[in-house]
C-alpha cells in the first residue's frame, strides 16, 4: 500500500466487478478510503445482490485499506444522494469519483454492437 491518496475519499460505481473493481482496488492501494457502489445485477441487468460490492470491500480491508459498500442505484437521484451521504458520513467529503458503471453504460448505448433487431 502507498499513501499517495492518503486522506482522500473515493466513490467507485460499478466497483464490484471488472474495471470498477480494478479502480476501487487501485485507489485503496494508493491509500484512498473507498466507497464501493454496486447493485450486483447480472450482465443482463436483472436481479440485485450485495455479494460483488461486499467482496471488493473485503479485499480492500484484507489488504489493510478502508472501504464500505453501497448498493443504491446511481440511475436514480435518491440513490446518488444516498451514496454521497454514506461516503461523507463514513469518511468525510468526497475527493474522487470513479463512475465506471456510468461509463460502461454509455459505451454500450453508443456502440454499434449495442443495437438490437427484432
Amino acid at each position: 500500500m502507498s499513501d499517495r491518496l492518503s486522506g482522500k475519499v473515493a466513490i467507485v460505481t460499478g466497483g464490484g466487478n471488472g474495471v470498477g473493481k480494478a479502480c476501487a482496488l487501485a485507489l485503496a492501494a494508493e491509500g484512498a478510503r473507498v466507497v464501493v457502489n454496486d447493485l450486483g445485477t447480472t450482465a443482463a441487468g436483472g436481479g440485485r445482490s450485495s455479494e460483488a460490492a461486499d467482496a471488493t470491500v473485503a479485499e480492500i480491508l484484507a489488504a489493510g485499506g478502508q472501504a464500505v459498500a453501497n448498493y443504491d442505484s446511481v440511475a436514480e437521484a435518491q440513490g446518488c444522494a444516498n451514496l454521497v451521504a454514506l461516503a461523507e458520513k463514513t469518511f468525510g467529503p468526497v475527493d474522487i469519483s470513479s463512475p465506471s458503471r456510468a461509463l460502461c453504460s454509455l459505451a454500450r448505448s453508443t456502440s454499434p454492437m449495442s443495437s438490437t433487431t427484432s
